[in-house]
């Protein structure tokens, strides 16, 4: 049964939405997200990378990164930028990337959820960025960004968000840059609230299908108030998180891709050799992105190659050890380039498939060794491994679109307190 609660946001005025409205805060690095802010004062990136408004000699951790976030907060509702809306409710926020469309519903979401694993998990999350958002959000006093997630889709559920979107007009319809059409209406009737809550009460489980970190900070802040806050009520804002929750048959996994800064000593022709003993080589005139399980294409050297895993590599294994990035993980980046942990290890990096396989080939044309194109996980996939209650290796999935930051904000008062 999930927990499922409208609430107050704090969102843009309609006119100013598209300027608001910004990537997520760990899609782009320092340098990048200072020139997509740079001429927009409005963008939200000046709250949730606060540090491209610093001196570059400001480390990205420092104090005055996370007090300066809080301040551009506080500025922007107290320019009118961003308003508070007077009563609880539900949002209903709709992507179109290429003819695709997305719906989820902008809600608030149980801590106490998450830790039951009502709120099912499949990453790990790693202890410096649970770090810096904690003291992000506690220093804000709200959820600057909300979590993605998902549900295996519902009839009703569908239907009820359908019918209220045709019959009324969103607040927000623009699109950004990258050609995404963006739409929020506002859910704000209150048998239809009430409809919905019960809905979702039906609903087996939900899935973090991105923001394990958000969701992990929100509970350990949580955790935290509940010892500082011992007589606040249960239904107090620190106990919920924002999140916008998808239905399984809307969304989309992209390939996340791989580079490796050398061959661990290898020659290009001793690393060839040593991988068509375990995978099926063949040299390919074009890059291209595999959609069959057990296919990989890789670049090396001015040369693009298509990998097929023999059955004998997957058969019997469990659901995270089939996925290709295990398979790549397992037989090739452990045991011949001794990448033991992709996620400490500087001679590995990872591409979202949003950037393109020209993208991979500019790296390794740059000095990195070689590139991995992987076939995207699926939402089987994701979903089985969860339910299993299993971990997938980092990077696994790239969703896209991706949610746009600045649009809702989840306060944990009526007003930021920056302390």
């Amino acid at each position: 049964m999930a927990t499922v609660r409208p609430f107050r946001a704090v969102r843009p005025l309609p006119g100013l939405a598209a300027q608001v409205a910004s990537l997520p805060y760990d899609v782009m690095n320092r340098a990048e997200a200072k020139t997509m802010a740079a001429d927009n004062p409005l963008s939200f990136l000046h709250v949730v990378r606060a540090e491209i408004d610093l001196p570059d000699r400001i480390d990205d951790y420092d104090d005055q990164v996370y007090q300066k976030g809080c301040d551009r907060l506080r500025e922007m509702i107290e320019e009118g930028v961003l308003e508070q809306d007077d009563r609880p409710m539900f949002y209903l926020y709709r992507q179109i990337m290429k003819g695709r469309v997305q719906t989820g519903v902008v809600a608030t979401f149980s801590v106490d959820d998450y830790l039951a694993n009502k709120i099912k998990k499949h990453e790990f999350t790693r202890k410096d960025k649970e770090v810096d958002r904690t003291r992000h959000f506690d220093t804000c006093d709200a959820h600057t960004e909300p979590v993605f997630l998902t549900y295996r889709s519902q009839s009703a559920i569908n239907r009820l968000i359908n019918d209220f979107i045709k019959f009324n007009d969103p607040v927000y319809d623009f699109k950004t840059e990258d050609g995404i059409t963006h739409l929020l209406w506002l859910l704000d009737d209150r048998e239809a609230i009430s409809k919905l809550e019960a809905l979702f009460d039906q609903v087996d489980a939900l899935y973090i299908a991105d923001g394990h970190h958000r969701s992990a900070v929100s509970a350990n802040i949580a955790m935290k108030r509940r010892r500082d806050y011992p007589d606040a009520p249960a239904d107090a804002e620190f106990n919920y998180f924002m999140a916008v929750v998808f239905p399984d048959e809307d969304l989309f996994i992209m390939d996340y891709n791989r580079v490796v800064r050398d061959l661990n000593g290898m020659t290009p022709e001793d690393f060839l050799e040593r991988i068509s003993g375990i995978y099926q080589l063949e040299p390919v005139e074009e890059p291209f992105r595999p959609h069959r399980k057990a296919e990989m294409c890789m670049y090396l050297q001015d040369r693009w190659y298509k990998l097929t895993a023999p059955p004998s590599l997957f058969e019997g294994l469990d659901p995270v050890k089939r996925l290709d990035v295990s398979l790549l993980q397992d037989n090739i980046l452990t045991p011949l380039l001794a990448i033991d942990d992709p996620r400490t290890s500087m001679r590995i990096d990872f591409v979202g498939g949003i950037r393109g396989l020209d993208e991979l080939k500019r790296r390794v044309d740059e000095g990195w060794a070689a590139a991995f194109v992987m076939c995207p996980t699926t939402m089987d996939d994701l979903l089985d491994i969860a339910d299993a209650e299993m971990v997938m290796p980092p990077k696994s999935t790239w969703f896209e679109p991706k949610l746009r930051s600045g649009l809702f904000v989840h306060m944990f008062d009526d007003w930021p307190s920056c302390s």
